[in-house]
């Protein structure tokens, strides 16, 4: 009863109207199983934040956008480098507001439902009183697990989806996003962007420090995936696609036209074979301009990274040959650490190793700073035992035929990983997971490793020493 009561008062009478920067907003306390922050931007989608563990969540309504305060930004470029600080005053005064808001709506609520059902006001007080305990716990549970570096990892949806790469390069990300009131400010600051346009979303300026790589992987012959590729290519400024292969689904000749598209994706396409690519297959894309086919460990030299990859030993679609299993992919993966290590001692070093199965990418641990996979059919990451962080990524046709199997199709999934130009190393990658057939749903999420995040201490180069138990000269 106490807890209707007071999320009844929360629902009347516990939301403040504030201006934020050049937004208007309104603020709202909300019961929650999770916590965190929302950010609604109607009509472009929302935001999500994990900024705190309790049981009330913050929601924020951007309302509208002040035209005056707004012109006042366009007139005044200056006045740019100063709104940090008054959007974290603002956000202070609204969060004030909202804080005593909240202690009377939910005061209010249970004292006056109390009174309704018990029809005592002495315990109709003491049901007001245990609200405001319950309420000052989640306060004080929140305070205690606020994470300012949410901003960091916003998860966004509808139109927003398009945000990471509003935000920033993944360059700007390591230096810039130390704090959480500078983030805020430029957060607003990109909304005031997207409301000023109106046919189109800002045009993503890339930095040209940071090499984009877009990782896909068990197309299964999904049309759809082509369009979806050529666009985030476009609008992510893409310099290479690695594709980690089953783009088939049989590896039959008949099914070779559904590659033809590649040549039109924008970007070089490093390509390695999996379980449902056949070696037609791969001679067919052998012949294409612009495909890298990456197999029995050779490498590559694409858009600034050198690349290595093997080819999954087994053939699915055929039935006559017996399937070997883990022990098959674990000596692929074993052949593709084994040339890794020639490629370092030959003075190339490989930045990015390829294998389908995630059983042969494992092998590579220790040899690589990072290596990519799919076949799992989900979105994983991971850093190994020796330091190399394995990508796995989800299947970018949504599993093919396969997505009407189940009770919910699967979903489109696909990732942008930035690289620094110098170093040739992971500094942030988005996760884009698209509403599988049938569906027109939208989110992207962007992730830092552990150490590009503020305070960090640098991990050591996997490739710096050889692992233990490990010969330097072979498998």
């Amino acid at each position: 009863m106490v807890l209707l009561g007071a999320w009844l008062g929360l629902l009347v009478v516990g939301d403040v109207r504030t201006p934020v920067g050049p937004m208007n907003t309104t603020m709202t306390l909300r019961p929650s199983l999770t916590g965190g922050t929302k950010i609604n931007v109607s009509p472009l989608g929302a935001l999500e934040l994990s900024s705190h563990s309790a049981p009330v969540r913050l929601d924020v309504n951007v309302d509208q956008l002040d035209p005056v305060r707004a012109q006042a930004l366009v007139d005044h470029p200056e006045r740019i480098t100063g709104l940090q600080d008054e959007i974290a005053s603002d956000v202070q005064h609204g969060t004030l507001d909202l804080a005593v808001r909240s202690c009377v709506a939910v005061v209010a609520g249970a004292t006056a439902l109390g009174l309704v059902v018990y029809r005592r006001p002495r315990r109709a007080l003491a049901a007001g009183g245990l609200a405001l305990s319950l309420l000052g716990a989640s306060g004080g549970a929140a305070y205690a697990t606020w994470n300012p570096d949410s901003v960091l990892e916003p998860r966004f949806s509808g139109l927003l989806s398009s945000a990471p790469s509003l935000v920033g390069d993944a360059r700007s990300i390591v230096t810039e996003f130390d704090v959480y009131q500078k983030e805020l400010a430029r957060l607003v600051t990109n909304v005031t962007k997207l409301y000023d346009v109106t046919s189109t979303l800002p045009a993503y300026r890339p930095d040209p420090s940071t090499i984009r790589v877009l990782h896909v992987s068990d197309i299964h012959l999904n049309p759809a995936s082509w369009k979806i590729i050529a666009s985030l290519v476009e609008q992510y400024d893409i310099n290479v696609i690695v594709d980690s292969g089953d783009t088939m689904d049989h590896g039959s000749a008949a099914e070779n036209g559904f590659l033809d598209p590649i040549a039109d994706l924008g970007a070089p396409y490093v390509w390695v074979r999996g379980n449902h690519d056949s070696t037609t297959t791969q001679r067919y894309l052998e012949r294409m301009k612009n495909v890298h086919v990456l197999d029995d460990g050779r490498a590559a030299s694409v858009a600034g990274l050198r690349f290595a990859g093997i080819g999954d030993p087994q053939y699915t679609p055929d039935r006559s040959n017996e399937q070997k299993g883990d022990p098959a992919e674990e000596l692929a993966g074993a052949r593709l650490a084994s040339a890794l290590r020639d490629q370092k001692a030959a003075g190339t070093p490989v930045d990015v190793a390829i294998a389908h199965n995630p059983v042969a990418a494992r092998q590579t641990d220790g040899e690589v700073p990072l290596v990519l996979a799919g076949h799992i059919h989900h979105q994983e990451m991971e850093v190994m035992k020796y330091g190399t962080r394995l990508r796995i990524e989800g299947s970018t046709g949504g599993s093919g035929l396969r997505a009407v199997e189940g009770k919910h199709p699967d979903p489109i999934e696909a990732s942008v990983l930035y690289l620094d130009r110098e170093t040739r190393r992971l500094q942030a990658w988005d996760e884009i997971r698209l509403g599988g057939l049938g569906l027109t749903t939208a989110e992207v999420s962007r992730h830092l490793p552990k150490e590009n995040k503020p305070g960090a201490t640098r991990s050591p180069s996997p490739s710096g020493s050889t692992p233990a138990g490990r010969s330097s000269s072979g498998p």
